[in-house]
């Protein structure tokens, strides 16, 4: 009978110090990369949070525009005068319209107008868009209209609850804010916008998407005031 050969009582296993010297650097080398992932996936996720905040407000942010208002000088004349009626876009940021431009082309000239503060009112209770006069107490007997060249609009303030827009110099629109921004069309375009003239363009904020400008002035005038877009 062959008899099975095992440990005796006085023998012991060993471990080389080797493998234990292996075995504490693969721990270290794991609590390293564990506490390099956890900050690099912290900071990544920090990063992707604001980023994802600042394109949210930066899509949402904007201007719109409402609807372009002309006024003609009657049968076979020009539209000279322009109301773009505007509001920020929903859940947007505050908009500084003293640093809005309005792009407009009507095929032959391409205007690029920036805010004139001289051509501003703040009255809030307009009974005649195109006979507005400017707010200014040294200038309120001056046609805003007349105030502006090739190269300007103005403001005319429609709504504005909290006062944000009570400023000439710097008029702020946010939620809730109405204005009309107003341009001499006559200046601009050589003597005003005659019949079936498409006219494009934009208002652009600082920050955020553009209002579209788009229409085709009709065929005649019939009526002083017309609704172009």
């Amino acid at each position: 009978m062959v008899r099975k050969k095992g440990l005796r009582r006085d023998e012991k296993g060993a471990i080389g110090i080797e493998i234990l010297i292996v075995f504490i650097a693969i721990v270290l080398v794991a609590a390293v990369s564990a506490a390099v992932l956890i900050q690099t996936v912290g900071f990544l996720q920090q990063k992707a949070t604001a980023t994802g905040r600042e394109t949210t407000k930066e899509v949402a942010s904007g201007i719109k525009v409402v609807k372009v208002v002309g006024y003609a000088t009657g049968v076979g004349g020009t539209i000279t005068k322009l109301a773009i009626y505007v509001e920020p876009n929903t859940g947007g940021q505050d908009i500084d319209l003293s640093k809005v431009q309005i792009l407009m082309s009507d095929g032959d000239t391409m205007a690029q107008l920036t805010y004139d503060s001289n051509a501003y009112n703040n009255s809030t209770s307009i009974t005649n868009v195109f006979g507005t006069v400017a707010s200014d107490s040294n200038t309120n007997v001056t046609d805003v209209w007349t105030a502006l060249d090739n190269t300007e609009f103005g403001l005319i303030v429609l709504q504005d609850s909290d006062d944000s827009m009570q400023t000439a110099s710097i008029p702020v629109m946010n939620s809730g804010d109405k204005a009309i921004l107003i341009v001499n069309a006559s200046a601009v375009f050589n003597g005003g916008l005659d019949n079936r003239v498409k006219v494009s363009g934009e208002v652009r904020p600082e920050l955020g998407a553009p209002g579209i400008i788009e229409f085709t002035t009709p065929p005649a005038y019939t009526v002083n005031v017309i609704e172009l877009q």
